[in-house]
């Protein structure tokens, strides 16, 4: 096993996806966020990255270590 902390990156959903389009609907599930407030921590990577990117615009990143 590798004792290396992996980075990660939490997001908080700030804004509904209610009249967005359905490609951001499926990315806020695939982030693991669904709700207003809700929060989740994942592992930063590139493809984490890019989801942030697509819906940057409901989201915010609470911490990053």
């Amino acid at each position: 096993m590798s004792n290396t902390a992996k980075n990660t990156v939490t997001l908080q959903q700030v804004k509904s996806p209610i009249g967005r389009p359905g490609y951001q609907r499926q990315t806020l599930i695939g982030l693991r966020l669904n709700k207003v407030g809700r929060t989740s921590t994942l592992e930063d990577s590139p493809a984490v990255q890019g989801m942030i990117a697509r819906v940057a615009h409901l989201v915010r990143v609470v911490e990053t270590k």
